[in-house]
């Protein structure tokens, strides 16, 4: 598999005042261009860390994070973050909250108009172009964060970061923005990282599963290649043996190390 995101022997300490903790251990990991790779692992295991880390919104201790080869040590417009928080201002349109990210990439690059297509196309993607007249406070939560993927995206980054992007929503709606994401890399192609708790989710949308040992200093434990074939769908995947024998496999990773961590 060739190597397009490259995680070389990455540590991360955080110190205060005399006190160092180190959060991420020796972490080495490669992602091919088109994946979808999900991280999960129990609180306080540096999950968000590493996503920051690949973001170029924390610098590594040792080792390095190489995109293309390239180390990476600054955000920029290839690598594009989705929180669990929508961060959409409050005060801007759907339109407007998009045309910030889309403005900032391609001024001078697209025309006026080429810009104003490329923005309806984003919200096109995530069939949120029938609100982009509305402000964040007249759509729900779910929409929002189809807002805040479509700003993603319309920076046409390399990689699509995602953290825990759905954790705050209902079950329902949860499962209609991973429907969209499937639909969203069936289309672009593009390379996802998404932070998780959620195994079933885990399983569902990716192609590998990383688990997380506990911190401090923690490290990955074990990948998992989720062997099913694309396009997935969730009610035929409720009873495949290759479904269930994934989401086993990382429910026990999970609780052989909450148990120790008991124990």
């Amino acid at each position: 598999m060739a190597s397009y995101l490259k995680l070389d022997h990455v540590d991360k300490s955080f110190r205060r005042g005399a006190v160092e903790t180190e959060v991420l251990k020796d972490i080495n990991l490669d992602i091919a261009r088109g994946e979808i790779v999900s991280m999960i692992g129990h609180s306080g295991c540096g999950k968000s860390t590493l996503l920051n880390l690949i973001a170029g919104l924390a610098n590594v201790s040792a080792g390095a994070v190489l995109l293309e080869e390239r180390e990476v040590n600054e955000p920029g417009p290839e690598r594009a973050v989705v929180f669990q928080n929508h961060s959409l201002l409050p005060w801007l349109t759907v339109y407007e909250n998009v045309a910030l990210s889309v403005n900032k990439v391609f001024s001078g690059v697209k025309s006026r108009a080429e810009r104003h297509a490329w923005i309806m196309h984003n919200l096109d993607l995530v069939q949120m172009a029938h609100a982009k007249d509305k402000r964040p406070a007249e759509i729900s939560g779910g929409m929002k964060q189809r807002v805040g993927i479509a700003r993603a995206l319309s920076m046409q980054p390399k990689i699509l970061l995602l953290d825990e992007p759905f954790g705050a929503l209902d079950a329902l709606t949860r499962a209609r923005l991973q429907d969209s994401v499937m639909q969203i890399h069936a289309s672009l192609k593009n390379t996802m990282i998404m932070i998780t708790h959620d195994v079933d989710e885990a399983v569902l949308l990716s192609d590998r599963i990383v688990m997380m040992t506990n911190g401090p200093s923690a490290t990955i434990g074990e990948v998992l290649t989720v062997r099913l074939e694309r396009p997935r769908k969730r009610l035929e995947l409720v009873a495949d043996s290759t479904y269930i024998a994934a989401r086993e496999a990382v429910l026990k990773f999970l609780y052989e190390r909450h148990r120790l961590e008991a124990a």
